[in-house]
């Protein structure tokens, strides 16, 4: 398999990458075919992936656009993935040019292509860290130099947490987290959920199975175990609620979703 020059030395390209796939559900070129097949496999089961992908970004925009409303200009954006148009930094500093954004991944092809994205961006960096050690991240230099943690930050955790076991304890990772933000900070959060999936559980259920043959577990929470997420902040109208349903640009938007974007929970909390 030829190696393309933005694929940096040292990873496996034969293994299937979550981010990777990700990238070719939103219909970018940053992915191999072991990604593609991969992804095809999972849409075998549930076709609509790639619209649940459309979906989550949507929200990550608006998000996003409420942040800046709120006066919130730094931004967070841990499992951030591979850049592809219309990410945070470019939603956040269409809405105040002086917003920062640090960007955390631990896939080093997301981190190598958001390298070469942000180049010449010096309100915007990449880090390498993962949520599983929040302490690698709050003591990164790159995003200290970045953020002041003193002051409210939008913490982005979009479509990330479905990644992370249980044995790995992501509450007490969110909570750490939450921890080191300050009054008036965001956070912003979407998660994958067997409720609202327009398939019986059983066929559902085949698409987590190709994620876990390739060692990515993919962990489908309740509403009411994603909404522990929240501990500690106070939910912002509408609440946590299918992805379509915060805040949709227009009634007619919504009206015309696809169902198989209620797949999953979207929310925006603030810290006291």
């Amino acid at each position: 398999m030829e190696r393309p020059s933005w694929a940096p030395q040292g990873i496996d390209i034969s293994v299937p990458s979550v981010s990777r796939m990700y990238d070719f559900y939103l219909g970018g070129s940053h992915n191999f075919e072991v990604d593609r097949e991969a992804a095809r496999k999972a849409m075998e089961f549930m076709p609509g992936l790639p619209k649940v992908m459309q979906a989550n970004r949507a929200f990550m925009r608006r998000a996003v656009d409420y942040a800046t409303t709120q006066g919130v200009n730094q931004f967070l954006d841990i499992g951030s993935g591979i850049p592809t148009f219309g990410n945070v930094h470019e939603v956040a500093q269409a809405a105040d040019p002086e917003a920062r954004i640090a960007y955390v991944d631990h896939d080093s092809v997301a981190v190598a292509h958001s390298q070469a994205v942000l180049q010449g961006n010096e309100r915007a960096v990449i880090a390498a860290a993962d949520l599983r050690k929040p302490q690698d991240i709050l003591g990164n230099p790159e995003v200290n130099a970045l953020l002041d943690l003193d002051k409210p930050v939008a913490l982005l955790l979009v479509a990330v947490l479905h990644f992370v076991e249980d044995a790995d304890d992501p509450y007490a990772a969110v909570a750490e987290l939450r921890d080191a933000l300050a009054p008036g900070s965001l956070l912003l959060l979407t998660h994958a959920s067997y409720e609202g999936i327009p398939l019986i559980q059983e066929e559902a259920g085949r698409t987590v199975g190709v994620y876990r043959t390739i060692r990515n577990p993919l962990i489908m929470r309740s509403r009411a175990e994603i909404g522990r997420f929240f501990e500690g902040f106070e939910m912002v109208d509408p609440g946590l609620v299918p992805m379509p349903e915060w805040r949709p640009e227009s009634a007619e938007a919504l009206a015309q979703e696809d169902m198989f974007t209620y797949a999953g929970f979207a929310g925006v909390g603030r810290k006291a």
